[in-house]
């Protein structure tokens, strides 16, 4: 049974989340999900707390009524000009981070280096800074896919599954997994995926059906209308059951290009999200946005 089914959709509706990830890393990625947030463009947002700017996403994320955010577990720190570590204090935090104090810059060395009990540490950790925050959390994400294990092979998740269980809280983790952009998916992933959604749902945990998202970064020669063509598609190609699309918006300033790489196609992601044609399709293929605020209903269920 699909996830919506189980939240009393029919069995042909298609529901959408679009996340806007990481919240909290700069001033000008708080602006633009900020604005998307407001306007209710994005359905949530998930926050960062290690970040120097996370006070203020915190301080947004409250006043911003009847918007949903959750936690973006952060245990990478990717941009060599600006960097962020970790948040546990009091325990070892040392396979963590690196001699500097920060965290590695890849999921890669993330996933190798770090010991699970640290890990659940600062996961805990970076949950109780956003709740003491102020911000009653809704769900729960990973920056870089550093839990996922995809670049090593030795995945986090079952510290992530106990610490979502702990606090109530959904997870990025999808039902089925579905190829975007003409990725093949391999078999040994697909079959791990499949034991790790098992494990989740036996914590309680609600998923979404369906994980997808744009290129991360702007490939070459490509263009805004390149760009909401290929979005178009996607959502165009949405099956029925709740799909979550990993958004990555931002305004575009000079401190932003200073050090992010990408800062075109966050100007661009946070373009496509307000476009007219962008929200005629939405309406054109009978679309329902909800949040994940649902998801954690019916988890709350599970326990009631």
């Amino acid at each position: 049974m699909l996830t919506s089914e189980k939240l009393g959709y029919g069995k042909d509706e298609k529901l959408l989340i679009v996340n806007a990830d990481d919240f909290g890393m700069s001033r000008s990625v708080n602006d633009g999900i900020s604005e998307l947030l407001e306007r209710r463009l994005v359905s949530s947002s998930t926050i960062m707390m290690n970040c120097p700017w996370s006070p203020d996403a915190a301080a947004r994320a409250v006043r911003i009524r009847d918007v949903d955010i959750g936690v973006h577990w952060t245990l990478t720190s990717e941009w060599p000009a600006y960097r962020w570590g970790p948040l546990l204090r009091g325990r070892p935090s040392d396979t963590l981070a690196g001699k500097d104090g920060w965290f590695p810059a890849s999921s890669e060395e993330a996933e190798r280096r770090a010991d699970p009990e640290q890990v659940r540490g600062e996961l805990i950790a970076q949950t109780e800074a956003a709740l003491q925050a102020g911000i009653a959390l809704t769900h729960a994400d990973n920056h870089m896919g550093s839990l996922y294990g995809i670049s090593s092979g030795r995945d986090l998740l079952h510290v992530a599954f106990e610490v979502c269980a702990r606090y109530g809280l959904p997870f990025r983790l999808p039902r089925k997994l579905i190829p975007v952009g003409g990725r093949i998916i391999p078999p040994e992933i697909e079959q791990r995926a499949k034991i790790r959604v098992r494990q989740a749902e036996d914590y309680g945990i609600v998923l979404p059906d369906y994980v997808i998202g744009p290129e991360y970064r702007l490939l070459p020669g490509q263009t805004y209308d390149d760009v909401k063509a290929e979005g178009i598609a996607l959502l165009r190609g949405l099956l029925p059951g709740v799909t979550e699309w990993i958004a990555h918006p931002a305004v575009v300033t000079e401190d932003f290009k200073a050090f992010n790489l990408y800062w075109e196609k966050r100007g661009m992601e946070r373009r496509f999200w307000s476009d007219p044609d962008v929200l005629q399709v939405i309406r054109q293929e009978n679309i329902q946005r909800i949040g994940w605020r649902e998801l954690q209903r019916l988890q709350s269920s599970f326990s009631a």
